[in-house]
């Protein structure tokens, strides 16, 4: 793997590491680590851990992250399909684990695609509040979607947009912003060899600046007395200190936190920003990173040009119900009261959503707003797979919940028509929620002891 490292950045860093190049160097002979991230939205970690069928390690800078072997099919089992759990690098767990998130936040994850930190914020904010999860590339931006319908996330909105359109349409309204920059992708040569060729084309001096001008946009969306954590998975200071020195000049509203809690692997920054974190892959059991935890003092003002987004009142919220049609209010009347409770009904269309009650602005690319509710064609409602992944067997009225073990589970997620036992108990008609050991998988249409699969054809099992 050494061999094939650009000798520009071998040179530099050596000068960087000193006497630790050496070290640094061998880890490359090394195979990387393989991690997972568990859904503390749908469960508990203890309670994964009970289940679980895999051999796992903590990682140890993240609660809910674990190492797994190279043996291990984890994206084949139908926990992974139901979204329990996330396939993340374990560095790469730590700046939304760092970002002070709560529940009610505004939540802003500025480069958010493919979603490993998006699902990790949305999991912080239990439901409440909203997480606009933003990629400037549409190709991306539908991985962004995806993982996050598997997630179950239901408050969000999922952009791809520039910083600037987004400054513009939402001014100055988010108490936590993270930016996991775009860079020359240093820390992940050893996962991706092709890095390390691109990076001969485009090294640290071509990302710097669009860094700068990503941040900048952020620090203006960021309200006073918010954080913004900004990460990298570089080692490059001409994209990591430099650039928090440079922000820091141009806001003075802005101080460098401390990372809490500080592992003791992590190295500091190189001064005068020490209080930022690098992770070294000699040092520790990850690929490189680096982050930096900034907060905004003042007061809030009302945002650039007066903007800052607002929540509805109750008044608003109850009046988008009044015209819901017959058949889409029946089909919610079977869902638990916290699926619908707050949440403004909208229909495009033959599509119907439930909304965060904020006034989300307009004149975006949105991919996807809120919880997409399913589609109402011809005075019939039929429920999408992003609602399903919203629930568990005990928030629906007919649900077939079969064990991970039963094969049947493995041809339902490849599409396939499940058969009914005679001694298993009939679901009733209609609509039904195909779930493993208690979560949810997706839909189906239940009919003389069969349920029709109705599992979205673009998610199945290959």
């Amino acid at each position: 793997m050494a061999g094939i490292l650009p000798e520009l950045f071998l040179d530099r860093m050596q000068r960087q590491l000193g006497e630790e190049y050496e070290v640094f160097l061998k880890e490359y002979e090394r195979e990387g680590y393989r991690g997972l991230r568990v859904n503390t939205g749908r469960l508990q970690t203890a309670d994964f851990l009970m289940r679980s069928h895999i051999e796992l390690e903590p990682v140890p800078w993240t609660e809910n992250g674990f190492y797994y072997g190279g043996e291990d099919s984890v994206t084949k089992h139908p926990y992974y399909y139901a979204g329990l759990y996330y396939v993340q690098e374990p560095s790469a767990m730590l700046p939304a684990s760092r970002l002070p998130v709560r529940p009610g936040d505004m939540v802003l994850d500025l480069c958010a695609a493919p979603g490993g930190k998006a699902t990790e914020l949305a999991a912080r904010l239990r439901g409440q509040g909203m997480l606009v999860a933003n990629d400037v590339s549409a190709t991306r931006a539908k991985a962004l979607l995806k993982n996050l319908s598997v997630w179950g996330a239901s408050n969000c909105c999922i952009t791809g947009e520039s910083p600037e359109k987004l400054l513009k349409a939402f001014g100055c309204s988010f108490d936590k912003i993270l930016v996991d920059a775009p860079c020359s992708g240093e820390g992940m040569f050893r996962r991706d060899a092709g890095l390390a060729s691109s990076w001969k084309e485009r090294g640290p001096e071509n990302y710097a600046p669009l860094q700068k001008q990503i941040l900048d946009c952020a620090v203006q969306m960021l309200k006073p007395g918010g954080y913004l954590l900004y990460s990298t998975c570089t080692f490059s200071e001409e994209e990591d200190e430099q650039v928090i020195e440079w922000i820091l000049e141009q806001y003075p509203a802005l101080s460098l936190e401390e990372i809490d809690p500080y592992y003791e692997g992590f190295a500091p920054g190189r001064a005068p920003v020490e209080r930022c974190v690098r992770v070294w892959p000699h040092r520790m059991k990850g690929e490189g990173h680096f982050l930096a935890l900034m907060y905004k003092a003042g007061e809030i003002n009302g945002g650039v040009n007066g903007q800052m987004l607002q929540r509805l009142s109750e008044q608003e919220i109850r009046k988008s119900w009044r015209n819901v049609p017959e058949e889409v209010r029946e089909f919610l009347e079977r869902l638990p009261e916290h699926i619908r409770k707050e949440r403004v009904y909208v229909q495009k269309e033959e599509q119907c959503f439930l909304l965060p009650p904020y006034r989300i602005p307009g004149r975006l690319r949105y991919l996807r707003t809120g919880l997409l509710l399913g589609t109402w064609k011809k005075g019939r409602f039929e429920p999408a797979q992003s609602l399903a992944m919203a629930l568990d067997a005990a928030s629906f009225d007919a649900v077939m919940d079969l064990p991970s073990s039963d094969i049947r589970v493995i041809k339902y997620l490849k599409g396939e028509t499940i058969d009914l036992e005679a001694y298993e108990k009939q679901p009733g008609k209609g609509w039904v929620l195909v779930c493993t050991d208690g979560y949810a998988l997706g839909w189906g249409k239940y009919s003389g002891g069969r349920i029709k699969n109705k599992y979205y054809p673009g998610w199945r099992m290959q």
